[in-house]
């Protein structure tokens, strides 16, 4: 197939992920019909949305939130973030009117969106790209060099100090201390963890036995916090741990690994993100509108950083009243607009969504309609 080309586009500013959501047609909120807003400057909208979802959506959201109220005084977002599963399980139960996911709908929770969203069931559509960081702390030491059986080695507990020959090998100049490795995962069914561990069981497969989820294996020992800020407490509050986490979220707090991409290691960046998702596919046997992303989690292109999340806002194709329905559209299309994008970027250092992809979420989220 070929790939979807979702590279930088540097006028944009960046794909954010924000809230638009989905709303599940049995929670309408919103009041008032208002005619859609590509921006947050174009024609008013009023009324509620409410969501639930990814915690690595939460600078943009924020931003994305306070820019939308602004703009149009009548309108409020809500949002929660309690990870990707507990946002799609709202989506598909009613519980909210959008969803923030770090993970794309599965099939099956594809044919259940179908009972509160209409026959067309719900819409992936991608509003923030982001690298996954693994972050340490580890005194005196802000970088290390980190392929992937040695990252599953760790996150397996299988790696016990960090002066391990291990990780020694790919940091010989590193003066690593005799310092226990403290994993530290998420708690709550998360998207953060599922695009984590499908790259390792697809880079480091003989290592990594445990197939991708959501949630993490309980077979495996080690620390746990719900969400992105919890993870990220707990390694900045403990010598010697190590997490995975939105690299937004631990910028300036905690050591990074550069990552070993086929001969050589690559720095984690917003660029090197999007130059990974730019080796996506479709996902195939969706709705023309669903654009869903298939990441190569093994590609050798130089400058790429596989370990990404490519973050939805899932949206129902049909809503119960007009007004909910352009109250969503206003706000995914501000989203995916240049001010939305821009204003992500500056907030979550998400990487750059392509004009191709920008064009193709707002053309997406402009055929949600109201039941006739």
């Amino acid at each position: 197939m070929k790939a979807l080309r979702f590279g930088r586009n540097a006028a944009i500013a960046v794909i954010a992920a924000g809230a638009l959501a989905l709303t599940a047609c049995g929670s309408d909120n919103a009041t008032n019909t208002a005619q859609t807003a590509p921006s947050a400057s174009g024609p008013k909208v009023t009324g509620t949305l409410t969501g639930i979802g990814s915690s690595a959506q939460g600078a943009a959201m924020d931003v994305w939130k306070t820019n939308f109220a602004s703009a149009n005084p009548g309108a409020t977002v809500q949002y929660s973030p309690d990870g990707s599963g507990a946002g799609r399980k709202a989506i598909l139960d009613g519980s909210a009117q959008f969803a923030g996911s770090d993970a794309y709908l599965k099939d099956e929770e594809l044919a259940s969106s179908k009972e509160k969203c209409g026959p067309d069931g719900a819409l992936d559509i991608p509003v923030y790209i982001s690298p996954i960081a693994v972050a340490f702390n580890l005194p005196g030491i802000t970088d290390l060099k980190l392929d992937a059986p040695t990252v599953a080695k760790i996150f397996r507990g299988e790696v016990a100090n960090w002066n391990d020959p291990a990780i020694a090998a790919l940091n010989p100049d590193a003066k690593l201390p005799d310092l226990k490795v403290t994993p530290v995962n998420r708690s709550d069914d998360s998207g953060t963890t599922s695009n984590f561990t499908d790259y390792l069981s697809a880079v480091a497969p003989t290592v990594w036995t445990d197939k991708a989820a959501g949630i993490w294996p309980a077979s495996l020992k080690g620390e746990n916090a719900k969400g992105t800020s919890g993870v990220v407490k707990t390694v900045t509050d403990t010598p010697g741990a190590v997490t995975y986490a939105d690299d937004s979220a631990v910028s300036g707090k905690l050591g990074t690994a550069q990552i070993k991409v086929g001969d050589s290691f690559t720095k984690i960046s917003p660029e090197a993100a999007a130059k990974a998702v730019d080796a996506g596919n479709p996902v195939e046997g969706r709705n023309a509108n669903d654009l869903a992303i298939k990441l190569d989690r093994t590609t050798t292109v130089a400058g790429a950083y596989p370990i990404v999340l490519v973050s939805y806002h899932i949206v129902c194709t049909t809503y119960d009243t007009q007004a909910t329905a352009d109250l969503v559209k206003a706000f995914v299309k501000y989203a995916a607009s240049d001010e939305g994008q821009k204003a992500a970027a500056d907030a979550a250092k998400s990487a750059p969504l392509s004009k191709t992809l920008q064009d193709k979420a707002i053309a997406a989220v402009e055929t949600v309609k109201a039941k006739a």
